[in-house]
């Protein structure tokens, strides 16, 4: 409807950071929500310069039209960033970048790291889901709100936004629980794990079913697939919870790397997430593979890793 242009401008002044005079830049493809209403609806609904991407996607080529074009705000999925990071052709250009978002899932902080070397400034996220919205914002371009790294930021302005137990009791900070948003008087749950800290800032636990519990450990995919990334050799890694008769479900690494996959390696891989992470949350199987399975958002589909090994196994 009409009115969504309207409810989308809170996405785009706070979540993308649209202003008057920006060169805005969206990669996604209009396919996907982020692509179509955050990358193309609201930037020209605001009367902005808006650049479009065409093609497959090509890490090279969108780090030249940044400098060519003189881009001064880009939002992108996390995995954009990340085949940014990848390509190792970063530094060859310059750039006009001021504001920089992501979406779709949390940016791992390799390439966080990556991106404030790179344009000089944070990455904001925005976290959202295609049925209730834009909920949480890091308010790029804004001088006063610190962006705190790892975080989803905080509620758009005028949102309520909480996590609940399993009685649907508000947590305590830092306790994992489930985030829901207060919509016509009542919760929405968001189906996404996450918890609040003491200055009100979300961080994403992950999707509820993407929880790995071993052995009465409750595990994130999205933690330990972090920790592997730090690999220098590995370009993308997904995790999953696997079968395992002792311990009711143990991690599996899915990992696409730069070199070949051998016992040595994945051994290198487990050792890595045993000194980031808790002993238990190490990956007890190491799969190397040329490519993961993505959703439309870029996000690693782990839901097709899960169906894939229980149709193995079976």
């Amino acid at each position: 409807s009409h009115r969504s242009i309207v409810t989308l401008m809170v996405a785009a002044l706070y979540g993308t950071g649209l202003r008057p005079g920006d060169r805005f830049l969206c990669p996604s493809s209009p396919a996907w929500g982020h692509g179509l209403w955050h990358g193309t609806l609201a930037p020209l609904a605001l009367g902005i310069t808006v650049g479009a991407y065409a093609g497959k996607f090509n890490a090279e080529r969108l780090l030249s039209a940044l400098q060519e074009h003189r881009f001064t705000n880009i939002s992108a999925a996390a995995t954009h960033y990340r085949m940014m990071r990848n390509s190792g052709m970063a530094n060859r250009y310059r750039y006009a970048i001021e504001k920089l978002s992501f979406t779709g899932e949390p940016i791992d902080s390799e390439t966080a790291d990556f991106v404030e070397r790179t344009f000089g400034r944070p990455a904001c996220s925005m976290y959202g889901t295609t049925e209730i919205g834009v909920i949480l914002v890091s308010y790029p371009g804004t001088p006063d709100f610190p962006v705190k790294r790892g975080s989803l930021g905080k509620p758009i302005p005028g949102g309520r936004v909480e996590v609940h137990d399993a009685q649907g009791r508000p947590c305590a900070p830092n306790v994992t629980g489930e985030m829901k948003v207060w919509r016509r008087d009542r919760w929405i749950a968001t189906k996404d794990l996450g918890r609040v800290d003491e200055d009100g800032y979300f961080f994403h636990g992950g999707r509820a079913d993407d929880v790995i519990i071993s052995a009465g450990w409750t595990m994130s995919a999205i933690e330990i697939e972090d920790a592997i990334l730090k690999h220098p050799d590995v370009r993308e890694a997904g995790a999953i919870g696997v079968p395992d008769t002792l311990r009711g479900q143990v991690v599996k690494a899915f990992v696409v790397a730069d070199r070949t996959g051998d016992e040595a390696f994945a051994r290198e891989i487990q050792d890595l997430v045993r000194q980031r992470l808790s002993q238990h949350e190490y990956p007890r199987q190491v799969e190397f593979i040329a490519e993961l399975p993505k959703t439309p958002a870029g996000k690693v589909n782990r839901k097709i890793l899960r169906t894939r090994e229980n149709a193995h196994v079976g």
